[in-house]
Formats: C-alpha cells, structure tokens, sequence
C-alpha cells in the first residue's frame, strides 16, 4: 500500500523496541522517547483511514484554537485540550526548542557523534551513533513532517534531540498541535503527516462513522526487527563510506575541539 499520507511516516511498537538487549545506546534512545512523553503518540494504532484524512484535508480550517474539518458531511472539532488529553501530552515545559541550555547543546554536539568528537549541526547525520541517526529521522517524519533530504541534521531537529536525550521538559501538546495547524495552514504548504494520529482522534469522535482503515505497513513501524534491520544497514553504509574515502585523514580531537569552539558564537547566533 502507498499512501502520501505515510510516505514519510514512523509509528513504533513500544512494547518490541523495549525489549532490545544487543544495542545500549539504541534502548535507551526509546527509552528517553517514552520518557518525553511521546510514547502514545507515537505508539497509537497503526491504522491508515486515507478517504476520512483526504476528507479532512482537504476541509480543514484553523477557527480561533480549534482545527476544524468535514467527514462525510459532518463537522469536526480537533481542541488543543482535546488533543493533549488523547495522547496525554505533558502540558508544561519548552515550546521553542532554542531555549535548550546553550552548555547541554555543547555536550550533546560530542555525546551523539559516532566518534565521539564534535559533530557539525549543520552536518551530515552519518556522523552520528545509529541512535541518533535513528531519532532524527523519527522527529524529521514523525513529528516535525520535514520533507526533502533526511541526510543532513538541521538546527531545530538536534535542539529537539538533545532535549530528549538529557530529559528536559517539553510541552509536547502545544508543540504538535502547532505543527497540525501548519500542516492544515495553506499557506504553509507543509506536509500532510500525522496519517495514524488523526485518525484515531476521528475515530473517537461519536458524531461520525469511520470506514475501513488499513494497517501500516510493517516497515512502517519500529520494532525490534526493523531496528535491527536499521543497524545493520547502517553498519554497511558506514563500512562502504569508509573504504570510499580512504584519503581522508582523521582530524585529531584537540584541533577539532578548538576549531569547533570557534564557530560556537556563530552557530549559537543562529539560534
């Protein structure tokens, strides 16, 4: 099955991928993800409802706080109350993740590098541990519904990792139901994501009828085998990256550290 609505889409099956004992750091990045929060929302029902969401899409208005749309003739109503409440978001925290501690910042810029020298934000993810390569293409097609190229790491994504990583509070209900309201905002031209969430928000509301929703597909949705999977193709980029550039010397840590230590006001203006 293709669908736009899931073309760059990641729902995760909590219960398999906290069952992961081979990868350390790949465990404790889903960890980290439930602890956030997120864990019902990115975990919800893995079913595609695509006529109702073409439907909503293509009716949906921002109305004063409220997303607004016609199913089958009938008006709907997605609150900011209601949907905080449907995937129990905390409701206290950042909303701009330039507000991550410029010092928590700095050390995650080591902490996710594959070689554990400082990574450029403005880099290629490839640099960084799997987990993190992972995660960014989670908050990239799962919560930001970032569209084009999913190799680089930008600004926003990796202030939103470190946040999640070192556990700071996130007011995950306003920071999503913006991005709903961007993605239903025509000008914008965002996106349509969020395929499985809306869908069970729909779902629940009495005053319409859902038709027939379809599952994910399963490489659609993180478990344990597809994160294996992930790892394992990852180690063969790695490895194919490697003998690729072979000319290409490893800067020893101290000068990059400095050399990084530079262009720190630069990258933080940029915040």
């Amino acid at each position: 099955m293709a669908s736009a609505f899931i073309t760059h889409s990641y729902q995760i099956n909590f219960e398999s991928v906290l069952m992961i004992h081979d990868h350390e750091g790949m465990l404790n990045m889903f960890k980290a993800l439930e602890s956030s929060g997120l864990r019902r929302f990115l975990g919800c029902e893995s079913v595609l409802y695509e006529k109702e969401l073409g439907h909503f899409f293509d009716t949906a208005l921002i109305q004063g706080e409220d997303v607004t749309g016609v199913i089958s003739g009938k008006f709907v109503s997605i609150s900011p109350t209601l949907f905080a409440k449907v995937f129990d978001f905390p409701t206290e925290g950042i909303t701009n993740f330039s507000e991550v501690p410029k010092d928590t910042l700095y050390d995650a810029w080591s902490f996710f590098s594959k070689e554990g020298v400082q990574i450029d934000v403005h880099g290629k993810k490839k640099y960084m541990k799997h987990e993190f390569r992972l995660l960014n293409d989670i908050l990239a097609k799962a919560l930001t519904v970032k569209v084009g190229s999913f190799d680089s790491v930008t600004l926003e994504l990796f202030q939103m990792m470190t946040a999640i990583h070192y556990g700071l509070k996130v007011n995950w209900s306003k920071v999503l139901f913006n991005v709903l309201k961007d993605m239903v905002d025509r000008s914008q031209r965002k996106a349509k994501g969020f395929a499985a969430q809306i869908g069970v928000l729909l779902k629940g509301m009495p005053t319409i009828t859902m038709g027939n929703g379809v599952p994910f597909p399963s490489a659609k949705i993180l478990s344990m085998r597809t994160v294996h999977t992930y790892i394992a193709t990852n180690i063969t980029i790695d490895a194919r990256t490697e003998s690729e550039e072979p000319g290409m010397a490893k800067t020893p840590w101290k000068r990059r550290h400095q050399r990084r230590r530079r262009k720190l006001p630069l990258l933080m203006r940029l915040q």
